[in-house]
Parts: structure tokens; C-alpha cells; sequence
């Protein structure tokens, strides 16, 4: 019996966690064995029937100085994962993303003899390369899901292996052939952290009102991932409409992100995963991000913008497919003017579908063996 663990920190990890602890299970019954599967996660792991040792739900967060308010719980929870893998000793342990919890947890499991594969490359290309001898000496395989990561870790000893995006099949399964794009469909993603919710939404609400008056056809729903954020963004709505009485109806959805993808006429989103969900379904957005302004002031120091741009989508094509507002630039004197012209009709519409027909081309086509059982066989074999 094969026994792994899987260490995801973030909402997109635990879907990832949980699609690849299937995959596993899947491989080992192939070939009559079994495998038992404990780790770090949130939902979508304890569903897929992870043995959850910690609840990672609340653990994403942005921000050098976000993080250190959460210090002691971190440490916490790194010592007791810590525990807990030497009491069992587990035959290997997959690290996905969440590179400054997983890089300290990858070096205590190299001294402890235990391979170590990485799913999703901690973003090296954005802060500066000192970390890949590092992740070289600790790291058993790196499985990367863009393709100019491998470019990244060509130089260094580190196997990295391009297995493809998983969203790639994510979305072409879901794809719902029924559902046709409303053009007068507006969709807000503020993000999936009370951080992001904070520093977002009011721009987002802005932009809305702004929108509502320009062009008032339109029809707002804001998409949340789970109902603590919705219960935020709620308030939030509350508390604007008091000075902006002009602000329209605007329609909050949990847990319905994936067809607001495939239905919306054109979106405003926060910078994530979301991005990059939102072009292989077609979407048109305009994208923004606001940091702590201390995260910022040492981000500036030590980020180096890989390809020039902040969103994955941008990155992966090396141009600007969904235009990009940082920190005071996301503001309503210039994301109004941007969102005005992606809307349908447009003068940058078609511009920005090539833009995202191009990146579904780069990060692979949906295939019968799938971005994550080609990540899993790696592992399990």
C-alpha cells in the first residue's frame, strides 16, 4: 500500500489536491494496489475522501505583512504537519503552489529522506531565481502546468516536466453546449479573500455605477466563491448604496462561477487563477490588484514582473490580452474607459477573444489522458 500526502494552502490547490488524490486512487486500483491519501486541504479534499489533518479554507493569504498576522498560526500548523509526516512517514509528499509554507515544510522532508513533488511552481520567474538551487536540492520533480516553466528550470539539476494545465480539462468538461453568452451580462469577480474584497470592491462598485448610467441595458451579478465572502461583499453593497443611491441591482451567486464564466458578456476581476478560468472559457475581462501599501513598497525591491505583466493570462501569451490596473491605477477614471472597450461592439472585443483563443492553444488542448492523470502517473510512478 502506497501512502501519499498532498499539501495544498489556497482554494485553487484544494480543487487541484482533490482531482489528483482521485487520479491516484484510480492509477493504484489499475494496477491492484491501494494507496491511502492525508494531507492539507480544504472542501474540495475532504470531499474527494482525504484524510484532512488540517483545514486549510482561511489560509490563503496575499501580502508579506498579511501573513505575518497569521504567523503564529502558520507555525502552529507547520509544526504539527511536521509531527504528524515523521510519525508517518508517508512515501511521498506532493506540494502544490503555496511556496512560502511548502518551500520550509520541502526542506524538512529532504532531511527526513522523504521525495518531495511539487504541482504548480512557486511563481520563481516573479521573485527573482535565488530559489532554485534551493528547490534543485529539495524537490524529488517539479511538475509545471505553463510551458515557458520549463524554460525557467532548464538550468538547473531539477526535473521539470510540462503536464499541462489542468483547467484545460476543468473547463471542457463543464462546458455546457445549452448555455449561450449574454451580451448584456456583467460579471464581478472581487477575488475569494476578505483582503481582495477589501481593497476591490469599492473600484468594482465605481466602475458599476459608472456603467449603469453609460450603458444602462447592462446586468450585474457578482460571483463569490463561498458564502463568507458573499456575506462581505454583501455588506459592502450595503454600505456603498447609502452614499450611491444610483448604484443598480447587482445579483450575488456562490458557488456558480463556472457557468457565469460561460454565460457573461464581459467581466471585472481581481488578478488569479480566475484569470486564467475566465480566458479558456471565453470571457473578456479587465483585470486589477491592490496590495497592502507595505507588501508594495517591498515588492517593488524585490518583484521582478516576469514578461512585463502581473496576470497569468498576459504572462502566458507575452502581451497584454486582458488589460491590467495595479495598486492606485485601478481606480474609475481608467478601468471604465478599458471595460467600455472590450464590451460587445468594442473597439479592442475581437482583440482581446484572439488573445484568449491564443492562450487555450499554449496551454494545450483537452486530451483523453488529462493534464492531472499526467501529473498523478508522474508521481505514482
Amino acid at each position: 500500500m502506497k501512502n501519499f500526502w498532498i499539501i495544498a494552502g489556497e482554494a485553487s490547490g484544494d480543487i487541484y489536491g482533490a482531482a489528483l488524490a482521485q487520479e491516484l486512487r484510480q492509477l493504484a486500483a489499475a494496477k491492484g494496489e491501494t494507496v491511502t491519501i492525508s494531507g492539507m486541504g480544504g472542501a474540495a479534499m475532504i470531499k474527494a475522501g482525504v484524510n484532512i489533518k488540517v483545514d486549510s479554507t482561511e489560509l490563503g493569504v496575499i501580502g508579506i505583512f498579511e501573513v505575518l498576522k497569521s504567523i503564529f498560526t502558520f507555525i502552529r500548523i507547520f509544526f504539527y504537519l511536521l509531527k504528524e509526516v515523521k510519525k508517518e512517514r508517508p512515501d511521498a509528499v506532493i506540494l502544490i503552489d503555496y511556496p512560502g509554507f511548502n518551500l520550509r515544510f520541502a526542506k524538512k522532508l529532504h532531511k527526513l529522506g522523504i521525495p518531495v513533488y511539487w504541482y504548480v511552481s512557486p511563481q520563481v520567474w516573479v521573485w527573482g531565481k535565488k530559489r532554485l538551487p534551493v528547490l534543485a536540492e529539495v524537490c524529488t520533480k517539479m511538475l509545471v502546468i505553463f510551458p515557458f516553466e520549463v524554460e525557467v528550470y532548464a538550468k538547473t539539476s531539477l526535473q521539470a516536466r510540462f503536464v499541462g494545465h489542468p483547467l484545460v480539462d476543468v473547463i471542457a468538461n463543464r462546458r455546457d453546449p445549452e448555455i449561450k453568452r449574454d451580451p448584456e451580462s456583467f460579471l464581478l469577480l472581487p477575488g475569494s479573500r476578505k483582503n481582495e474584497i477589501d481593497r476591490l470592491l469599492i473600484p468594482m462598485l465605481e466602475v458599476t455605477v459608472e456603467l449603469h448610467r453609460k450603458h444602462p441595458a447592462l446586468k450585474f451579478t457578482l460571483a463569490a466563491p463561498r458564502e463568507k465572502i458573499a456575506g462581505l461583499c454583501r455588506k459592502k453593497i450595503e454600505i456603498f448604496r447609502k452614499n450611491h443611491p444610483d448604484l443598480p441591482e447587482i445579483t450575488i451567486v456562490t458557488g456558480n462561477t463556472a457557468k457565469l464564466q460561460q454565460s457573461a458578456g464581459t467581466g471585472l476581476a481581481a488578478s488569479g487563477t480566475v484569470t486564467v478560468e475566465c480566458a479558456l472559457s471565453g470571457l473578456p475581462l479587465v483585470v486589477g490588484y491592490k496590495l497592502n501599501l507595505l507588501t508594495l513598497a517591498l515588492a517593488k525591491i524585490l518583484v521582478t514582473l516576469y514578461r512585463g505583466y502581473f496576470t497569468m493570462v498576459n504572462i502566458i501569451a507575452d502581451k497584454e490580452v486582458y488589460q491590467e490596473f495595479l495598486q492606485w491605477h485601478f481606480c474609475k477614471k481608467e478601468v471604465l474607459p478599458a471595460v467600455e472597450a472590450i464590451l460587445p461592439g468594442g473597439s479592442r472585443r475581437n482583440e482581446v477573444e484572439n488573445g484568449m483563443q491564443e492562450v487555450a492553444s499554449l496551454l494545450g488542448s483537452a486530451s483523453e489522458v488529462s493534464a492531472l492523470r499526467r501529473a498523478a502517473i508522474e508521481m505514482y510512478e
